[in-house]
């Protein structure tokens, strides 16, 4: 478990919630985000993020300081912890000699580039989790685990996995009835021996889907809904070329398929021949 986990305190949010994970330096999603928000009524202090503002796409300086300005919540991601402490490498948990894990080099240094001191200060000062109370009950929000921040947590993960991580929020939070995470890019609801355990999606990259729009989840009166996300993928695709960026996750922001299927277990994996 990592040391001296942060807990922010968000109070009650008895309004609709706008809860998203990943804006992965993707400005124009970002943009898309901030028109949803308004389209549906809901403030600054009514979202969520599960971290990683910073990622694969190739405005990450501009795409902190939109969220910033949004005034969202935001827990620290490995992204952020990384960029913050001054780390080699992203620390997103991808095997070694992965396609993801030889990738994650060039975006990763473009963001150390691209982001100055103040950004990475402002990082450094994000809560590891969250807390609030809503319609009654309590949620603990998270990045990917607490025992380990860029732990892969996937709707077929076993119980036991859920359990662990739902104890050692606990530990740190007294008892939730529901959590809130993100990391792993795909959204779902997991209805676990503890309560729902909710991954919001992210909202920089398709979830592997074969469409190009994203996802954004919306809490409401107890209940959760996931949302499609359009935003123009052109613009973003064109800031990663500009960036100097490998083709391969602009080309899935084009596609709707990640570049390596490596980090998914073999159930979330889609066959070659379903892509068409």
């Amino acid at each position: 478990m990592q040391a001296k986990i942060n807990c922010a305190e968000l109070g009650v949010l008895d309004g609709p919630l706008l809860l998203f994970g990943g804006p992965y330096s993707n400005l124009q999603a970002v943009a898309a985000l901030a028109d949803f928000a308004a389209a549906h009524g809901i403030g600054g202090g009514q979202m969520i993020c599960t971290g990683d503002i910073v990622a694969y796409c190739g405005a990450p300086s501009e795409s902190v300081a939109a969220i910033r300005a949004l005034g969202s919540a935001v827990v620290a991601g490995n992204c952020e912890l990384q960029l913050a402490s001054g780390a080699e490498d992203c620390g997103c948990g991808f095997a070694p000699g992965s396609s993801c894990d030889m990738l994650s080099g060039a975006w990763y240094a473009h963001a150390v580039r691209a982001l100055d001191a103040e950004a990475k200060t402002w990082m450094g000062s994000l809560p590891d989790v969250a807390v609030f109370q809503h319609q009654g009950q309590r949620y603990g929000v998270i990045h990917g685990g607490v025992c380990d921040v860029a732990r892969f947590i996937w709707s077929e993960s076993a119980e036991a996995v859920f359990e662990e991580e739902w104890q050692a929020l606990e530990e740190v939070t007294g008892p939730v009835d529901h959590i809130i995470a993100g990391h792993s890019g795909l959204p779902f609801i997991r209805k676990t021996a503890r309560g729902r355990w909710i991954n919001a999606g992210v909202i920089g990259m398709p979830p592997h889907d074969g469409g190009q729009q994203t996802r954004v989840a919306v809490l409401d009166g107890g209940e959760v809904r996931f949302h499609r996300l359009s935003y123009d993928v052109a613009g973003a695709v064109a800031d990663m070329t500009k960036a100097g960026l490998p083709r391969a996750y602009a080309d899935a922001l084009q596609s709707g398929y990640w570049p390596s299927e490596d980090v998914l277990p073999p159930g979330l994996r889609v066959p070659s021949l379903a892509r068409g």
